[in-house]
């Protein structure tokens, strides 16, 4: 699923791809994690596009909570766009969580904001069951259940 111009594994650009640009794949290959530059957002931290198979692209942001500080992951899908209502995009909204980082040693940490090097791995708790119980899931959407933990792929150039 590595699209056109990514770096891959062994180049210059892959061992310095910052988080905006980094993509991740999960083992099995259901999955594709892109990320994005979020722009000026005073509230979301990073913006990425989930690619699963049968062209299903899921919208995910993530936005830190406040008082625990934790980053808070929202994986959408089909969501309306405009003035929406909370029920609107609980209806939308396949996966929800804590979004976890993991260096080369194992070291687990938390996902930062943009403007750092990309972990090596990323974590979504439950993502394979949320998306499997999921509206988008099943004859006339996917059909390749991802498993919680993506792994540095590239670096979009």
């Amino acid at each position: 699923m590595l699209a056109a111009g990514v770096a891959q594994t062994g180049s210059a650009a892959f061992a310095a791809c910052p988080l905006e640009l980094a993509v991740y794949g999960d083992a099995e290959g259901a999955a594709e994690i892109d990320f994005r530059p979020t722009g000026g957002s005073a509230v979301v931290t990073n913006t990425f596009k989930m690619v699963l198979d049968n062209d299903v692209v899921l919208d995910g942001i993530v936005m830190w909570t406040e008082g625990v500080a934790r980053p808070h992951g929202s994986l959408m899908y089909k969501c309306p766009t405009g003035d929406v209502t909370g029920d609107e995009l609980a209806a939308c909204t396949l996966w929800e969580g804590v979004v976890y980082s993991a260096d080369d040693k194992g070291n687990i940490a938390l996902l930062p904001a943009e403007g750092v090097d990309a972990p090596k791995t990323l974590i979504f708790p439950d993502l394979g069951p949320s998306l499997q119980r999921s509206t988008a899931y099943g004859a006339n959407g996917f059909s390749k259940v991802p498993w919680d933990i993506f792994s540095l792929k590239g670096c979009q150039e």
